[in-house]
């Protein structure tokens, strides 16, 4: 198990981003998190420490250049050597064409797209010299399909599927193993449980995604040998139609 290698989850939320980073804990790796506000991220870490794991919170833009910079210096510098980061920000949001205002698109591609350019940049320049580590980026449904009013989010979710894989074609012969998931179905979520109580309702037949079986994966796409790495992968309840 590692001693001092991190793992860092850009958009480290109350479900899947936070059961990955409880999960990459468990497998020995110092977890850095990230969300908007430090303050936040309390009951995860909190979370960790009480597990027996070792993180550390930053409130981050992830949109702002400078500071996902500067964020990883102080990581590389002061926490470890970074080995796997994820990429976690959703930004699903849903609007009628005609409503869709320039303000919305706009933010939902630099929460979805720009940021995870950001993210997945920094994380490159940092793994190039040591040519390993893992960098994941989450994806959707609306990263191969865009359905009716979710112009934005299928927008930005179909640029990061290709900066995926434009960075794997280019990452992937210096060591660096660049994945894209595509979370095909409704997550236990306390949003799907308030907002889609029929759908939630299948959760006790395994017909909604379990966070911490999504980080299970996550860490599988990590601990991949190099002769068999898995670029794109699709998860989805067995009830889920494709």
């Amino acid at each position: 198990m590692p001693t001092n290698e991190v793992a860092v989850v850009i958009g480290a939320g109350d479900a899947t981003g936070g059961a990955i980073a409880r999960r990459f804990a468990r497998e020995g790796y110092t977890v850095c998190v990230t969300r908007r506000t430090a303050e936040a991220l309390a009951p995860l870490t909190e979370a960790i420490t009480a597990d027996g794991g070792a993180s550390h919170a930053f409130g981050c833009d992830a949109r702002d250049e400078d500071a996902m910079t500067r964020l990883f210096d102080h990581i590389e510098q002061d926490v470890g050597p970074v080995a796997v980061v994820v990429f976690n920000i959703g930004a699903n949001v849903r609007f009628p064409i005609t409503e869709t205002t320039a303000r919305v698109y706009r933010k939902v591609w630099e929460m979805a797209a720009f940021s995870g350019f950001l993210t997945g940049r920094e994380a490159a320049r940092v793994m190039l010299p040591r040519q390993r580590g893992t960098i994941i980026f989450t994806g959707a449904t609306a990263s191969l399909r865009g359905a009716s009013g979710f112009s934005a989010f299928a927008g930005a979710k179909f640029a990061l599927r290709a900066l995926a894989q434009s960075m794997a074609r280019e990452l992937g012969p210096q060591g660096i193993h660049v994945a894209h998931s595509i979370i095909d179905g409704a997550i236990d979520t306390d949003f799907i449980r308030s907002n889609f109580p029929d759908r939630y309702a299948l959760k006790d037949q395994d017909g909604i995604l379990n966070p911490d079986h999504i980080a299970q994966q996550y860490v599988q796409l990590h601990n991949q040998p190099r002769d068999a790495w898995t670029h794109e992968l699709d998860l989805r309840p067995w009830m889920e139609t494709f």
